[in-house]
């Protein structure tokens, strides 16, 4: 497998870790998105969306990221990121999409560039617009993990799960954008109980080819 990869992109981060979970070997190929290497057309062969992830597994290539780990635990279903009931499950997804489809697509890297370079915005502004957009996220996902009896040393039981790959990439991005992630004890203890696993420390950003 080849994985089209940018060290910083949660999204990418995601996938290495489902990669590392399942212990598959894949080839790294840096797209760097501060040079505008999405934008090539060479990529753009490869993802006519000019977005990473891109997996190529044999002659086909996968795109989206949840997309691209749910094939990857149905290819390689040990060990699973979607346990249980239909109910829990469905829960599991849900906590995942709160991230990778409320959180994350409000704060990408080509938003927060059209801000400043299309609409004036200012660095502080760009700053303040991520920190609200997360922030709101994470009051309502803490409030979730936080009351349920489903919630265990990961987001779900005591078992990783989806929820947990989506989850890790976005507090680490939080960290950078300095977030205060103080009101959020539930997630944070969670993160760190993950960052304790190899497959999640593996894939942190400072640990790929492509870290400046």
């Amino acid at each position: 497998m080849k994985l089209f990869d940018y060290f910083r992109s949660s999204a990418a981060y995601r996938v290495r870790i489902v990669l590392n979970l399942k212990g598959i070997a894949y080839t790294h190929a840096g797209i760097n998105l501060l040079k505008g290497e999405d934008g090539d057309p060479e990529y753009h062969a490869v993802n006519p969306q000019g977005l990473v992830p891109s997996l190529q597994d044999g002659s086909h290539t996968l795109t989206q990221s949840l997309a691209i780990c749910e094939y990857l635990d149905e290819i390689h279903p040990t060990p699973t990121l979607l346990p249980g009931t239909a109910l829990e499950r469905a829960r599991i997804r849900a906590l995942a999409q709160m991230v990778a489809c409320d959180i994350h697509p409000v704060n990408n890297l080509r938003i927060l560039k059209y801000l400043t370079s299309e609409l004036g915005v200012t660095e502080e502004q760009k700053l303040t617009w991520y920190r609200h957009w997360v922030q709101e996220g994470f009051i309502a996902l803490e409030a979730l993990l936080s009351s349920s009896a489903e919630t265990g040393q990961y987001c779900h039981g005591d078992t990783m799960t989806l929820a947990d790959v989506c989850l890790v990439p976005q507090v680490y991005n939080a960290r950078r954008f300095k977030l205060d992630l103080a009101p959020f004890p539930t997630i944070e203890r969670i993160e760190q109980h993950c960052l304790k696993q190899n497959a999640f420390e593996r894939a942190q950003p400072e640990n790929q080819p492509d870290a400046i």
